[in-house]
């Protein structure tokens, strides 16, 4: 049996059974590798090899940007900018058929945007839109529903993390460019959600919101014009070349705890909880980050994204028939894995399958990829923005999956859009030079 083939069969009946077994995601994942490399390495080699990967693999300026971008989202979280956001939305589209559920999703978008966490806006829009959705005759299912798939905007439209995870993967790709491609792809997943929203309450005559006088409206947009000043600060710094995108995720964290201190929700003594929530929930993603690193090495070792790409481009020389495959394995994956350790084992295996076989962008990939695994996120039995918004509404998993059936297919429809458009994705990083 050649190497390689004995390879995969390794790696993926051991991060199988890991799984299996209950192991925790990122241990699979450095487990799997670990197996797989003792198939070609004595057992000295194989752990000093691995641990040296995973060492060097975090070794990125790009990369302290997450803990930095986590920071920030823990802050507005914190930060009473949740409120002051859903208030803005109500004055867009609070009158549209639906309202409160229409404020969900652009409330969603605006949060996710600004604080780049799907699981952040999953729950703190969840807790403050789900009771009143239900005070005003909305079913609580879906309310649940367009809650959990709207959360996922905020990881299209930037800055978000899994776009600076994306240009690590591919070996450079621009972050900048990146945050751009994410802005239309996401605006139009958001808007495809609220045609949904919309059908779904006409048909159940939910109520419109209350006219809203235009001086009212005026000040519930002054009040959110510091929350919605950090997305001009921190993406037009990147665009203009002020800063670094690292050094924008810092930026972010001095302009939300201002923003936070001056709103007076959050105090000196409240600093500790936040610091404690941000260190774990980075400790958490750069240990995926570093595990997947050291698996990604590992695959190309024993030579397993050829072995795919020869696998893959033998089943068919069309290029449409071969990205609707890409598409429905990285749905298949997005389903049974995390975020980040998907973009991070994944991109290096199709990457070069669709830039060198079909002309792809590495950027217009990156937002394909991302649109795909956030269909996972809201899809059981890994979904972790399902999960929670499941527990932030109190209700069972199965009693979801009727109500984001249209809203797959609108998320899906859109991913499709993307794919067979590339101008959706690309046309404003070539606007703006990239």
């Amino acid at each position: 049996m050649e190497l390689d083939m004995l390879g995969i069969i390794v790696l993926v009946s051991s991060f199988i059974f890991f799984l299996v077994i209950g192991t925790p995601i990122a241990y699979s994942i450095g487990l799997s590798a670990m197996a797989t490399m003792l198939v070609s390495f004595d057992v000295l080699p194989a752990f000093s090899t691995m641990a040296q990967r995973m060492a060097t693999g975090l070794e990125s300026f790009s990369l302290l940007a997450i803990p930095f971008f986590i920071l920030a989202g823990q802050l507005m979280n914190s930060g009473g900018i949740a409120m002051r956001l859903i208030e803005f939305a109500k004055v867009l589209v609070g009158r549209l058929p639906g309202g409160l559920a229409m404020v969900n999703v652009t409330a969603n978008m605006l949060f996710g945007a600004i604080s780049g966490s799907a699981a952040a806006s999953a729950s703190a829009m969840g807790t403050i839109m789900g009771p009143r959705m239900e005070k005003e005759g909305y079913d609580k299912n879906f309310s649940a529903a367009i809650n959990v798939t709207s959360a996922t905007t905020g990881l299209s439209i930037p800055p978000s993390n899994i776009l600076i995870v994306y240009a690590l993967a591919s070996g450079g790709t621009s972050i900048a460019a990146l945050f751009l491609a994410g802005y239309v792809p996401g605006i139009l997943t958001g808007l495809a959600i609220m045609l949904v929203g919309s059908v779904y309450a006409y048909r159940k005559k939910y109520p419109v919101g209350d006219k809203i006088p235009f001086k009212q409206g005026v000040k519930k947009f002054l009040d959110a014009i510091p929350s919605l000043m950090m997305l001009v600060v921190v993406i037009g710094g990147i665009i203009a070349g002020i800063f670094t995108a690292t050094e924008a995720a810092a930026i972010a964290v001095v302009y939300s705890l201002i923003l936070a201190l001056i709103y007076k929700e959050i105090t000196v003594k409240h600093l500790p909880t936040i610091l404690i929530k941000t260190v774990r929930t980075a400790g958490m993603v750069l240990l995926l980050i570093a595990a997947s690193i050291g698996l990604s090495w590992v695959m190309s070792f024993e030579n397993i994204p050829s072995t795919v790409s020869s696998a893959l481009l033998s089943l068919s020389s069309n290029p449409f028939v071969i990205l609707l495959i890409i598409n429905l394995a990285l749905l298949a994956v997005g389903i049974f894995m995390d975020m980040t350790p998907a973009v991070l084992i994944f991109t290096p295996i199709f990457l070069p399958i669709v830039t060198t076989q079909l002309g792809l962008d590495p950027i217009h990939f990156g937002i394909i990829m991302i649109l795909n695994l956030n269909v996972g996120l809201v899809t059981p039995p890994v979904g972790a923005v399902l999960f929670i918004g499941c527990s932030v509404a109190k209700l069972k998993i199965q009693d979801l999956i009727k109500p984001l059936i249209p809203f797959y297919i609108a998320m899906f429809v859109v991913l499709l859009l993307v794919t067979f458009i590339p101008e959706i994705s690309l046309w404003v990083p070539h606007f703006f030079g990239y």
